[in-house]
């Protein structure tokens, strides 16, 4: 049986920053809500838990809480931050707001031997994120190790294996964190480290095997990443029973039809069937500016067209989606979360519910960067698993105003250009995310003798981990310059290119 090792949520930023951490060591995590009762974490047979940080005080009114019986429940425990506070006063210590906040880098001084520092140095930099410290210890604890501000900040009690830590280890700002975690998962909490994408890919596809039998399954295949893995993956495991369905919107990049033919029909070999719907699309668009009013029309045309092409492959009882962990885990956080309903079906277009399927979700335990090493492991080509995201309305969100046919040629070649430079020069991996945009905007030019009067193109590249926030790059002037310089002589209809130093927030990644 996998190793395991729970992490309960307390609202902390950096939970899933926790979880990947554990993940990394070759340990399956998952993430549980804080108020798990006693009796079902124990049921799961974890190696250890973890009490992540939370932006609450312990003191607060309806702090969460976890179940008091975790404590004795004879399972190793590691709090973080909130999670040492919680304990420490449940425990029977004393918690309160500090004299000093300790906010950004600090050092922690090993005072005690301990095996949660082993083979670790006496003086460590390490990143904290409180305001709320230990002032009293618990019954049973003692301090292993302090802080500028903390006497408290490693606590541990060995008999019961409980272990408190005031700062982060998982950031990347704790220089040493992941060799503090080890000594709690691997060392502390004895869990083998059994969790690769080798073993994934085959009990996922046992367990697929399992849950559809004989029975057809069909995927709405995209070309993205996440479709694209789960589509190799469901035709490893259970081949052609899988029935993917590409629908052509006319939105997409130069090329793209043409790629997920060239690699899912005739390379993985799998039954893929294509619809030309772009003549249909472009004509419900038809001076169409607003980008909500975009993406509804979009969505609403997909499904009419998915559901048409579901009729003619025949009958089937489940549908599969490439959901992925940051999804699920959503429905795990404090409080009520609408953004589990809104994300429910998106990986396929928001289908209605009168689509009665079963859900398949091969990939619903990983996380982005392990999807892509599954993808690798399967044999995908690397321009498929390492590509960049895709808006689901394509090219329509990245043409500001209304969308015709011209500016979709202007764009798609403009982006093509930015994809081949980016790439040549070694930046395109280095990168979350690099395309052009088009603007409304017409201004003067000179090409040759003759006066232009052309659109505007943009240039956005980021740097990001998650898409959550974002940072503008600092491109090289030389790549900038030639990926201009094609733009304006290759492509007819823009005379002006423009990059984007915008960082999200206050801005997004994509224009719309």
């Amino acid at each position: 049986m996998t190793s395991k090792i729970l992490i309960l949520d307390f609202g902390s930023q950096y939970t899933q920053v926790i979880a990947r951490r554990v993940r990394q060591l070759n340990v399956y995590s998952e993430i549980v809500r804080y108020d798990t009762p006693a009796s079902v974490l124990k049921s799961l047979r974890p190696a250890g838990l973890i009490l992540s940080g939370g932006p609450a005080s312990v003191y607060a009114k309806g702090a969460p809480q976890p179940d008091k019986r975790i404590f004795e429940a004879g399972i190793p425990i590691l709090g973080v931050c909130y999670g040492m506070q919680l304990f420490g006063k449940w425990l029977g210590g004393e918690v309160a707001p500090g004299a000093r906040r300790e906010y950004g880098r600090g050092r922690l001084h090993v005072s005690k031997s301990s095996p949660l520092f082993l083979d670790l140095p006496e003086k460590l930099e390490i990143w904290n994120s409180h305001g709320d410290s230990l002032k009293k210890l618990p019954k049973g604890f003692h301090a292993i190790a302090t802080s500028d501000n903390s006497p408290y900040a490693v606590i541990e009690d060995p008999v019961r294996r409980i272990y408190g830590l005031q700062f982060h280890p998982e950031v990347a700002h704790t220089p040493r964190g992941m060799e503090i975690l080890s000594n709690f998962v691997l060392g502390i909490c004895g869990a083998e480290p059994d969790w690769t994408m080798k073993s994934f890919i085959e009990s996922t596809c046992e367990a697929v095997r399992n849950q559809v039998g004989k029975e057809k399954v069909l995927l709405g295949l995209s070309g993205g990443v996440d479709s694209a893995v789960a589509a190799a993956l469901l035709h490893q495991a259970i081949g052609d029973q899988l029935h993917c369905i590409f629908v052509d919107n006319g939105l997409l990049r130069k090329g793209e039809r043409e790629k997920v033919q060239d690699v899912f029909g005739r390379h993985i070999r799998l039954r893929l069937h294509t619809v030309n719907a772009g003549a249909r699309f472009l004509k419900a668009l038809k001076g169409v500016a607003d980008p909500e009013r975009k993406r509804k029309i979009i969505g609403r045309i997909f499904i009419e067209e998915f559901q048409r092409a579901t009729k003619k492959v025949g009958a089937a009882k489940f549908l599969a989606q490439g959901t992925l962990y940051p999804d699920v885990i959503e429905s795990v956080a404090i409080g009520d979360n609408p953004a589990a309903v809104i994300k429910s079906h998106h990986n396929v277009g928001g289908l209605p519910k009168n689509m009665k399927f079963q859900l398949v979700e091969p990939l619903r335990q990983l996380f982005k960067d392990e999807v892509r090493v599954v993808g690798e492991t399967l044999g995908l080509p690397k321009e498929i698993v390492w590509r960049h995201p895709f808006p689901g309305p394509g090219l329509a969100v990245r043409i500001l105003g209304p969308i015709d046919a011209k500016k979709l040629s202007i764009l798609r070649e403009a982006d093509a250009i930015v994809i081949e430079e980016m790439e040549a020069a070694g930046w395109y991996d280095k990168v979350w995310q690099a395309f052009a945009v088009l603007l409304p905007v017409r201004s003067v030019g000179v090409m040759g003798d003759e006066r232009t009067y052309d659109f505007t193109a943009v240039l956005r590249v980021v740097e990001s981990h998650d898409g959550m926030t974002a940072d503008w790059v600092r491109l090289d002037h030389d790549v900038l310059g030639r990926i201009a310089s094609r733009i304006t002589n290759e492509v007819k209809g823009v005379n002006r290119v423009v990059y984007d130093v915008s960082s999200k927030p206050p801005a997004t990644i994509e224009w719309e």
